[in-house]
């Protein structure tokens, strides 16, 4: 009885919780329609402190920043939405704004060639989308196999052992897509230059030589870590370190 008493207050109290914040985020909706962007940014931000995140989240708090000027906030917060949303077409345009009141204009070096088409091929799905489509493909040649093995024709065996092939190449399609996606995803890590202005040094020093000057709300992709610096790459492939108190990792 205990247990039934303890899981009803349980889900009572989460029922309240999804209500007060439901209820928090329509009022800073609506301090947002009215101008009040202090407020609405405050009430967003009670609701992400309480370890709640959505894509819709995320942007509506970067859109109250970039109304309010403050550059790497919202960019920031545009990049997280797109983590949870990489699809939506309004947080890449606000983003794109954004980044517009950014100093740094880094040139963007695009990939190309075979590399190109295998990460595009792969980027189509989640790796765990990859992943069960690989066990619907085992799936799917298991029966092919047992659809030859009691094949009862010539024209049955020879239709189901070229299907058997085929599931087979898929299995294979399906596991490397996953692996390779999953290996990206791992790898991609963004981070926002929080600085007003950061110098990235050739080494992890003080003393090293300048590489280049950023400024706030610029995007860097961290690759390592080494005492309080980060090596990191731009956009234009180049790579130096920086100190890891001037930026923000996306993924945090």
């Amino acid at each position: 009885m205990k247990k039934y008493i303890l899981l009803f207050i349980f889900t009572f109290q989460f029922a309240n919780a999804s209500e007060s914040i439901d209820v928090t985020f329509k009022k800073a909706n609506d301090l947002y329609n009215k101008g009040d962007y202090e407020q609405a940014l405050q009430s967003f931000e009670s609701i992400v402190n309480q370890g709640n995140e959505s894509a819709d989240l995320y942007f509506n708090l970067a859109n109250c920043y970039y109304k309010l000027g403050k550059v790497a906030p919202s960019i920031y917060n545009y990049e997280k939405a797109l983590l949870l949303n990489p699809d939506d077409e309004a947080i890449h345009i606000n983003l794109s704004f954004a980044q517009k009141m950014a100093i740094d204009d880094i040139k963007v070096l695009p990939e190309v060639g075979f590399k190109k088409m295998v990460k595009e091929f792969t980027s189509i799905f989640h790796y765990d989308t990859w992943a069960w489509n690989a066990v619907f493909m085992a799936l799917l040649t298991l029966l092919t196999f047992l659809g030859y093995y009691f094949g009862n024709t010539v024209f049955l065996k020879r239709t189901f052992f070229s299907l058997f092939l085929l599931f087979l190449v898929g299995i294979g399609v399906t596991v490397f897509s996953a692996f390779l996606q999953k290996k990206y995803d791992a790898n991609y890590n963004p981070a926002i230059v929080f600085a007003e202005a950061t110098t990235l040094k050739a080494e992890p020093k003080n003393s090293s030589e300048d590489v280049v000057t950023l400024h706030e709300g610029t995007k860097v992709f961290v690759l390592e870590e080494l005492g309080n610096w980060k090596q990191v790459e731009l956009t234009d492939k180049t790579k130096a370190w920086i100190d890891k108190e001037a930026i923000r990792e996306v993924k945090e």
